[in-house]
């Protein structure tokens, strides 16, 4: 058996890594395909960090064109499939494997599947309220295993249409690796290296600009911006994926920033968790917020449509427009005793950190035959 991982940004790098060291261990056949942000310095460059983790990145494809707008991202899909189709024909892997919702794994699933390749989709079925929940059910039509975190994602995906038998339950994987995160406790070093002061108290902002929204992306930026600095707080900010209007987001936040802000353009994954963990809330509008924060029972005040409909658990707050005084009241809430003694004992709807074994086993048992490559709907 031999794989082929698709990634192109720290979310979909935290999907697959826990796999992948899995694979690594047990010397099974895999080569990763790293592009768009994890080749772009503006984005740090990320590829350097599957470097740091012990994986090859030796099929790299670089994709992104300069704008990021709507144009230049439909555009770099076009540079992505020529190059991937190449790809592909000079590793003949067995399985094509992608994550998430983003615009690099639908275009992978579209080449892996007009070239006969079988593709497993991780994180599939799910809801969000832009683009990326178009984009996801678009890879389920093309993809030939589908791997959901929980049974509400698999019941959507039979509803669908999708045979039973390609809709595995697994949970999430990037919980995985969250487990070895809460058995350490390595504030004050990854702190110190990342050259944090020593703040007790913070709010984690992750905020991306919304595709469909691209107009409206500056006015409601700065909603949120008066937002939170109504909040006397020290803030740990994220810089943004490069989707249509992040451009016009990072030259605000700059314009902005005040003593108490601190922006990374990205964190490889350990740090990242273990600034959510020791956070005091997450804000924006991250699938993070979502996903991971239920685990370490951190509050997550989750801003207008982005992650819309998305499964959640009792720690969301949801504030479905940008509405200055509902933001802070949010937040406040958010940030008060009685609230985060609601999360004492909830429950992360998205895995039990064992979805990578799962996964691998799975992909191991199933034969590439005729019944797994033509697909057919059920209705």
């Amino acid at each position: 058996m031999k794989l082929l991982f698709v990634t192109g940004s720290r979310s979909e790098w935290g999907y697959i890594k826990p796999i992948l060291k899995i694979l690594k261990k047990n010397k099974i056949k895999f080569d990763i395909c790293p592009t768009n942000m994890h080749l772009l310095d503006s984005y740090g460059y990320t590829v350097n960090e599957i470097k740091k983790d012990g994986f090859k990145t030796d099929e790299k494809i670089y994709m992104a064109l300069d704008g990021y707008n709507t144009y230049t991202t439909t555009k770099s899909l076009g540079v992505f499939m020529i190059s991937f189709t190449d790809t592909l024909l000079r590793l003949k892997p067995d399985w094509v494997i992608i994550a998430g919702d983003r615009s690099e794994s639908f275009a992978a699933s579209v080449v892996s599947s007009f070239n006969n390749i079988p593709t497993a989709h991780i994180q599939a079925g799910e809801l969000s309220g832009n683009i990326d929940g178009q984009t996801r059910h678009a890879i389920a039509r093309l993809s030939h295993l589908h791997f959901c975190a929980n049974n509400e994602f698999s019941t959507r995906l039979k509803k669908m249409g999708e045979q039973n038998f390609r809709i595995q339950v697994v949970g999430s994987p990037q919980i995985d690796d969250m487990k070895i995160i809460n058995k350490n406790n390595k504030k004050s070093l990854i702190f110190r290296e990342l050259n944090i002061p020593d703040i007790k108290k913070y709010m984690l902002i992750v905020y991306h600009s919304v595709t469909e929204e691209f107009q409206d992306t500056e006015k409601n930026l700065n909603i949120f911006l008066n937002s939170i600095e109504k909040i006397n707080l020290p803030k740990l900010w994220i810089l943004p994926n490069n989707d249509p209007g992040s451009g016009i987001i990072k030259q605000n936040i700059f314009k902005r920033r005040d003593s108490k802000t601190l922006l990374f353009d990205n964190l490889n994954r350990e740090k990242y968790l273990y600034i959510l963990k020791n956070a005091a809330c997450i804000v924006g509008n991250s699938s993070s917020g979502i996903i991971e924060a239920p685990t370490y029972k951190i509050p997550a005040v989750n801003i207008g449509r982005r992650q819309h409909k998305r499964l959640r658990a009792k720690n969301v707050i949801d504030i479905k427009i940008h509405d200055e005084k509902k933001i802070v009241r949010g937040i406040k809430l958010a940030l008060s005793e009685k609230f985060k003694k609601k999360l004492k004992n909830i429950i992360n709807p998205y895995g039990d950190g064992n979805s990578s074994k799962r996964i691998i086993n799975i992909l191991k048992k199933t034969k590439k035959n005729k019944k797994l490559m033509l697909k057919e709907i059920t209705y």
